[in-house]
């Protein structure tokens, strides 16, 4: 039999291969204790991955390992997401890892991902739905805990930047079992009052506290909101699920609540600004009106009326002597041509031209008499008809065809034969 023997490196690339592209083994989320730790001086870590059963290569680029933001070493218990290939020197595959963090909140962090990553492929993050926060409010709403710092800092902001802004406090849980429930209850029920824009937050804590504000059924209930949502949860370097679905982020529940209403000295600039365009304009549109009525009056017709109704007289005077001539031509040309008439014969001797015209029609009635047919069948002529029509020549005629003979006292069918 004839068998064929592969090498060690096409057998070590098939696996690579095979590995490579398995969809499951292209991002991975790993739990383990860190062992044989090494950071390279070009900043990539080598290290293992170990649990009670069994362990893994592990490797961490730079480019990665950069952003971790604590110092591994062995025994740590660490939660990495990575991919799985094989390290085709060795033989042995083993997990490159892109992400790297502490175990206990681990967890929490991947959903925060998977949740992340699942609503802004549905769109939940896009510009296109943000709503834009309007610039001077009457009523803002707070969705916050009751008694927390937040909403201490919220209304003293708000009332110390633009107190004409009316704060409705809409309470709600924010963290622990209940939380994420009361969230959404509140700011539906927000829809009622009537609100330009509405903060949703709490204060600093872990991300346990947080939590709720990285809830599904939260992020649908504020991107679903109609009032334009600012987002205030945490500190500044915390981010939630909440702060991307809103339509706008604020870093602490301070800042949203400088975001939502403006300074009211900016305003009172804003206002005297608008008021000195607005004399400024009055003034260049009166000045322009004062030099067109500048213009008017040193109108030459205006200060000399009387020279434009002579002018008029006189255009009347030159027409109504031009009418009353073209009337006087117009009458010689018809009394000339009355006259006219009145000179031709038929008016002078109407008895003449009646006497010729009697002789005229007595000649012609004489010359139709004579052209008459039926004084030609009075001198014993006759008309030959065939079909109703006069025969005129013998080749119109065959044999057996019906003729009448039309005489001067009657008419006579024939045959011919």
């Amino acid at each position: 039999m004839n068998k064929e023997y592969l090498t060690v490196s096409q057998l070590t690339k098939y696996i690579k291969y095979k590995l490579d592209n398995d969809v499951n083994l292209r991002e991975v989320y790993l739990k383990g204790e860190i062992s044989n730790f090494k950071a390279h001086t070009r900043g990539h870590f080598y290290f293992t991955i170990k649990d009670e059963g069994s362990r893994i290569n592990a490797v961490m680029f730079a480019s990665s390992a950069s952003k971790v933001k604590f110092t591994p070493e062995d025994g740590m218990k660490i939660l990495v997401t990575g991919r799985i290939s094989v390290y085709e020197a060795t033989g042995g595959y083993q997990i490159y890892v892109n992400e790297m963090m502490e175990d206990g909140v681990g967890n929490l962090y991947v959903a925060f991902e998977q949740l992340k990553k699942k609503l802004a492929s549905e769109g939940l993050f896009d510009e296109r739905f943000k709503k834009s926060i309007p610039k001077i409010p009457e009523r803002v709403g707070v969705i916050t805990a009751p008694t927390g710092a937040a909403i201490r800092d919220i209304i003293s902001t708000i009332n110390r930047r633009f107190p004409l802004t009316e704060v409705i406090l809409l309470p709600s849980l924010v963290q622990g079992e209940g939380a994420k429930e009361d969230i959404v209850r509140q700011i539906k029920r927000a829809e009622d009052y009537n609100l330009d824009v509405l903060i949703v937050g709490r204060g600093g804590g872990s991300i346990e506290d947080l939590w709720a504000f990285n809830e599904e059924i939260v992020a649908r209930a504020i991107f679903d909101c109609p009032i334009p949502v600012i987002s205030a949860v945490g500190h500044e370097i915390d981010f939630t699920i909440a702060d991307f679905v809103a339509d706008l982020r604020a870093p602490t529940p301070t800042g949203a609540a400088e975001i939502a209403v403006p300074n009211k000295s900016d305003v009172i600039n804003y206002i005297n600004q608008l008021s000195l365009r607005s004399r400024k304009a009055v003034g260049n549109i009166l000045e322009l009106k004062k030099k067109r009525l500048d213009n008017i009056k040193s109108n030459y017709i205006l200060n000399n009326p009387l020279d434009l109704y002579s002018a008029k007289i006189q255009k009347l005077d030159y027409l109504t002597e031009s009418l009353v001539k073209n009337y006087k031509n117009i009458i010689d040309k018809e009394k000339i041509k009355l006259n006219n008439i009145k000179t031709r014969p038929l008016f002078s001797n109407p008895l003449v031209i009646l006497d010729k015209t009697k002789q005229k029609y007595a000649l012609l009635l004489s010359k139709l008499d004579a052209l008459s047919p039926l004084k030609t069948l009075e001198r014993g002529y006759g008309i030959i008809k065939l079909n109703e029509k006069a025969v005129t020549s013998i080749k119109d005629l065959k044999k057996d065809d019906l003729i009448n003979i039309e005489l001067k006292d009657g008419s006579k069918e024939a045959i011919i034969k």
